[in-house]
Parts: structure tokens; C-alpha cells; sequence
């Protein structure tokens, strides 16, 4: 849904978060999410830097930070938006149709992004980014509406990881037996997440034909990391101080991580199957990013204006502007992304050769090191993305999730 954002208010130095006002720390974590999202995603050979690529299965990196961090922030930003449809006397079964459409929206956003541009159905993907994103959404926003209470979300994020652990550690999977006993725990194929997904979609139907990142079953957790997310944005709109609201996230930031690294020996941290050490683990770097943005941003008011101003710039100064560009319009930033990929592969020359081929020749010729043109080209891939989107940022129009 395409609109001008209603919300574009100044922030203050009050203590109590308004339900209209709008926190330019969020924004400005999101725009450098899906910025370094757009980055990992459109190298054009081997990263120069393990940090840019994936774990290839348990472990970390970097790269594998940016899903968790932007469903943390749907979460988060679930709290304040509805907050702020409440406040404008919005009924909770109009909040819930409205949650609903914009959920079936992310799905149908999402299948567009992963069949784009042939869409042949016997090979159609179904599951992705942007359907999991919805499937969060929905459940968080749905719980808020119904309860704006902290501990039952609470209790159901703990639920989410334990239970998530005792179907992968104790449900034996068919045809390979029980995990830890006849197979690892996390064996790449022969777990509960991939056999699943296999009984639900044949293999041309998933991203990595045995098994997909963002099967079903994997969506467990991912609840419980943007259910992480609203809990912060229910502490964030309490009357504590902006000081103390930071650092309350930063420490409950790292009391995740250690908990994280607790579980890994027994559940080892696993993106690709999102295990509860990973939601834990990836769950408290993303708050302790959130909490030093909230206290160089709306505490500290780093290159902003000291005082309050009706003014857009006063809300978006020039330091941040390149950044939020990018995080005030995520989701259209992602599809254009995503989109931009499949043109540059769609255009031929008569060569044959494609425009995407004739760049990469390009930037080769110019830069020999195959690593460092592969990251100069996902460079100018995310400016041009970000001249694509600019114009919606100057004129206040957003695709909101």
C-alpha cells in the first residue's frame, strides 16, 4: 500500500514515546539493513569478505544479521504504528482487516519477487522473504491488537524457541531417524525443517531443491525474533527515559547473545534453519545495534537540530538522509532490488549477451580482482536502487508493510 506518510512529526525530548511521533533511530538501522541487504545479495562472484556472505551452514556472519534485524524492527514497528491507529480511534476489528490485507499483500509482493519475470508455475517458489515477513507480521500484529500486554508476548517468544528445539531435537524425522542419535542435529537435508518442506513442495518448488531457508516449520522461531521486536517497542512507549530505555535494550541485547552462545553446543546456531540459539544469538546484536542508534540518534540527537522544528529537514538531516532513503521505504527498496536483478538478466543485446553481463564486463575490465569488482558492482547496484526510491523519499510517499 502506497501512501504519504501521516506521521512524518519531528521528534521530541519527551520522555514517553507520542504515538505519532516517529523515531528516526528506527529508520536510520532499517535503511543500513536493507542497504548492506542489497549489497550481500547482488555480488556477481566470491565476496571479498566472509563477513558478506552467508554461513554455508552453522556459524555466523554478518550477512546472516539482516533478516533478524528487519523482522525485529517489523515487531517493533507493528507497537507503534497500531499504537497510533488506536490513538486515532481506529476499531480493533478494522486493525485486524487492516493487518490482514497488508499481509496477503507481502505474500503476493512476495511471490511476484521470487518468480519475476516468467512466472512458470510447475517451478513457482512460494515461500521467500516476503511471505515470512507477512506470516511474522500477521501473528505479532494480531497479538498486539488483541493484547497490548507485554508478558503473554513474552512467554510466547519462549514458547516459540523451546518448542522449535524439542520438535528438531526429539520428533524422530522419517526415513532418517532421531537427531543426535542416528543423525546430527542440524544434518542439512535429514532434519524435520527440510523434510517437511520436501512433503509440502516438490523440489523445483524450493530455493535450495531438498530443503528452503524459509520453510514452514523454520517460521517458528522467526516469530519469536519479531516477537523480540515488540517487546522493545512496548518498552519504548513506556515513561522511562530515552537514556534508560537504551540501555535497558542494550542489556537485554547482550543477556541474548549469551544465551545464544549457551545453546549453540546443543543447538548450534543455524541461519538457514533459524535454530533458537541463531533467533537468540542474531536477536541480541540486532537490539544492541537498535539501542546505540536510539542513544546517538534520539538521545544524544547526533547532527540534529536542538530544537524542535515543523520542518521535514529537521526530522531527516542531511547526515542521515542517504540512509533513509533507503529505511523510510524498505519494502519498495527490497522489491526494486529484487525486481532490478531479473531486468538487468531480461535485457539482451544482440550479442546475446545480457545487460547484467555487459556491466559486470565492464567493472572486470576495470577492476582485474574478481572479488573486488563482484563488490564494486553490488556497490553501484544499491546507488542506483537508491536513485530509483529517492524520489518517493522527496515527495513523502511510502510503501508501508
Amino acid at each position: 500500500m502506497t501512501t504519504r506518510d501521516p506521521d512524518f512529526a519531528p521528534s521530541t525530548d519527551a520522555d514517553i514515546i507520542r504515538p505519532t511521533e516517529r523515531l528516526l533511530s528506527l529508520d536510520v538501522v532499517r535503511g543500513l539493513t536493507i542497504a548492506f541487504m542489497i549489497i550481500v545479495n547482488n555480488q556477481t562472484g566470491r565476496a571479498p569478505f566472509t563477513q558478506l556472505s552467508h554461513a554455508a551452514w552453522n556459524g555466523f556472519t554478518a550477512t546472516d544479521l539482516v533478516f533478524p534485524t528487519f523482522l525485529l524492527l517489523v515487531g517493533l514497528s507493528t507497537v507503534l504504528s497500531t499504537a497510533s491507529r488506536l490513538t486515532r480511534g481506529a476499531t480493533r476489528r478494522e486493525l485486524f482487516l487492516h493487518t490482514l490485507r497488508r499481509a496477503l499483500l507481502l505474500i503476493l509482493f512476495g511471490f511476484i519477487v521470487n518468480n519475476f519475470p516468467y512466472f512458470h508455475l510447475s517451478t513457482a517458489r512460494y515461500y521467500g522473504v516476503l511471505p515470512r515477513i507477512a506470516l511474522c507480521y500477521f501473528v505479532v500484529a494480531t497479538l498486539y491488537i488483541l493484547s497490548p500486554t507485554w508478558k503473554d508476548k513474552a512467554l510466547l517468544a519462549v514458547a516459540c524457541l523451546l518448542g522449535y528445539w524439542i520438535l528438531m531435537r526429539f520428533v524422530p524425522v522419517p526415513g532418517f531417524g532421531v537427531p543426535t542419535h542416528e543423525i546430527p542435529i542440524n544434518d542439512h537435508d535429514a532434519n524435520l525443517v527440510a523434510w517437511l518442506d520436501r512433503h509440502i513442495f516438490s523440489a523445483p518448488h524450493l530455493y535450495e531443491h531438498t530443503r528452503d531457508p524459509e520453510g514452514l516449520l523454520s517460521t517458528i522461531p522467526s516469530i519469536a525474533t519479531a516477537l523480540f521486536g515488540m517487546l522493545a517497542g512496548l518498552w519504548l512507549r513506556t515513561a522511562n527515559s530515552r537514556t534508560r530505555k537504551a540501555a535497558a535494550i542494550a542489556i537485554a541485547g547482550a543477556l541474548c547473545l549469551a544465551l545464544g552462545l549457551a545453546w549453540h553446543p546443543f543447538f548450534p546456531i543455524n541461519k538457514k534453519l533459524w535454530t533458537s540459539s541463531f533467533a537468540l544469538f542474531a536477536g541480541g546484536w540486532s537490539l544492541l545495534i537498535l539501542s546505540v542508534s536510539i542513544y546517538l540518534v534520539d538521545v544524544l540527537r547526533l547532527a540534529r537540530p536542538r530544537t524542535d522544528s515543523n520542518k521535514p529537514e529537521a526530522l531527516h538531516p542531511t547526515l542521515y538522509k542517504p540512509v533513509l532513503v533507503l529505511g523510510t521505504n524498505a519494502i519498495l527498496a527490497y522489491m526494486v532490488s529484487e525486481l532490478g536483478e531479473g531486468i538487468l538478466h531480461l535485457i539482451q543485446f544482440s550479442s546475446g549477451a545480457t545487460l547484467k553481463q555487459v556491466v559486470v564486463a565492464a567493472i572486470s575490465s576495470a577492476v582485474p580482482s574478481p572479488q573486488w569488482s563482484s563488490l564494486l558492482y553490488s556497490l553501484a547496484f544499491v546507488f542506483v536502487c537508491w536513485l530509483i526510491v529517492l524520489p518517493f523519499y522527496m515527495k513523502r510517499i511510502f510503501l508501508r508493510i
